[in-house]
């Protein structure tokens, strides 16, 4: 069955986009689907320049026919390209683009055809998508990380922005505050997810230690050394390395870590053989480096090769606002890790945690939690239950009675406290602004039968 007649219904039927172009990129067909796509009527395309509509995935040289028309002639094909291309409405539409050449019986090049598939629909889905997730971010977080500050919502957005790049990221900040979650999310929202992702703490590791962690070593470069070990670079070939505290990181092999940034090569300690290798570098540091390089203690040049893109993790105390919603996630975290059946904080240990200034930030934050977690049974984690430190200036929220009030009032307010607090004499004695010892006192004074009282 000859079926050259019908080609021509065949492709008119097609739901993608088929364009034919001559040897010097005129439009000599197209099928409806395109003219859908682009918003022109077939007569508005034939006959003109693809360039009309403005594609990204072309290489347009423009200078004569075939291979000095197009890049496409040269390679001969183009498979699953995403590109963007300009409506006759001036709107962009996405699109995924398939190419082969054209050619005659004497195998010359004299024209190209090219199917388009409109991908518009599926963007705009993922961008729902991604938006709505972003919105969840106080539930959910944001690659393990919790917040929905602005400070946060803003850190958030640079992530994104830069994790589709190869840049250098330098991030900074405070002990405590997530620089390597932080890291981590860059890698994770990067195209180098699911690639290795090698962590190194600079800060640990002496300088013979650190440069055969970090490049490897052959066998017997030093005492010890019995066998070759590759390095943490190679090891995290084709994905991220992350430099924790690089602000300890000696001068000599500062020099090292430069050439890697610079040539993409390492070599091993007792090597001579240079190692290619195609890595992300992430680095962290609490330090100052400007001031460590007017300091002379961190070499210039190596600085503003990792500080392309910096990222600042803030403090705690700067966004206390996040302070509910972490302390859920460590609640639940512990909770399963202990099966004690501790809900959250009662309100007093709430306000607490939020007037705290959190010099170890996130790090103290869930240090505190997991001290509740000893020392309270079940239900709510009250001020008793939190580090002395967090409750030791803590403002009198109830003033003590006055020494010249009448022994009743003294009794009814110990009772109506002591209520309060569910029979919890330390916790009384905060409300109350006195020691445990006074309570004590009063309670034995007025011969009160605390659990009665709290059941009455």
């Amino acid at each position: 069955m000859d079926l050259s007649p019908y080609w021509k219904t065949i492709v008119d039927t097609l739901q993608d986009g088929v364009m034919v172009v001559d040897a010097r990129g005129r439009i000599v067909a197209v099928n409806p689907a395109v003219t859908q796509l682009t918003g022109y009527a077939a007569d508005e395309l034939v006959g003109r320049s693809c360039r009309m509509l403005d594609c990204t995935g072309c290489k347009i040289i423009g200078k004569g026919a075939g291979v000095k028309w197009c890049g496409l002639f040269s390679k001969g094909e183009m498979r699953t390209k995403r590109c963007t291309i300009t409506r006759k409405d001036n709107r962009i539409a996405t699109i995924i683009k398939n190419a082969a050449i054209l050619r005659d019986e004497h195998g010359k090049a004299i024209g190209a055809v090219e199917s388009l598939k409109d991908m518009s629909e599926v963007v705009r889905q993922q961008e729902e998508i991604s938006s709505l997730r972003k919105s969840l971010h106080m539930e959910e977080g944001y690659h393990g990380i919790l917040g929905h500050s602005a400070l946060m919502q803003a850190l958030f957005e640079l992530i994104e922005s830069v994790a589709c790049t190869e840049a250098p990221v330098l991030i900074s900040g405070e002990s405590g505050t997530g620089k390597e979650l932080v890291a981590r999310a860059v890698h994770d929202a990067g195209t180098r997810r699911g690639k290795p992702f090698m962590k190194v703490n600079c800060a640990t590791l002496n300088e013979n230690l650190l440069e055969s962690e970090l490049f490897g070593h052959a066998r017997g470069a030093y005492t010890g050394a019995e066998r070759q070990r590759i390095g943490r670079f190679e090891a995290a070939h084709g994905g991220t390395i992350f430099l924790d505290e690089i602000g300890d990181v000696p001068l000599s092999i500062q020099v090292k870590l430069l050439r890697v940034l610079e040539e993409k090569e390492i070599e091993r300690v007792g090597e001579q053989n240079p190692i290619k290798v195609d890595v992300r570098i992430i680095s962290a540091t609490n330090r100052d480096l400007e001031q460590m390089v007017r300091a002379g203690a961190f070499r210039e040049d190596l600085y503003f090769r990792i500080n392309v893109f910096p990222l600042h993790c803030p403090a705690l105390r700067q966004r206390k606002e996040d302070i509910a919603a972490i302390v859920q996630s460590f609640i639940r975290a512990n909770a399963a890790k202990t099966g004690k059946q501790i809900l959250g904080l009662t309100p007093e240990a709430m306000q607490a945690l939020e007037r705290y200034e959190w010099p170890g930030n996130i790090r103290e934050l869930r240090n505190a939690i997991e001290y509740g977690f000893v020392l309270c049974a079940g239900g709510a984690i009250g001020i008793q239950h939190l580090p002395p430190k967090i409750t030791r200036a803590l403002p009198v929220c109830i003033p003590a009675a006055p020494l010249e009030a009448p022994v009743e009032n003294e009794k009814g307010e110990l009772i109506r406290v002591l209520r309060r607090c569910g029979g919890n004499q330390s916790e009384a004695a905060r409300t109350l602004g006195v020691s445990r010892v006074t309570i004590w006192k009063r309670i034995k004074r007025h011969g009160l039968d605390v659990k009665k009282e709290i059941r009455s």
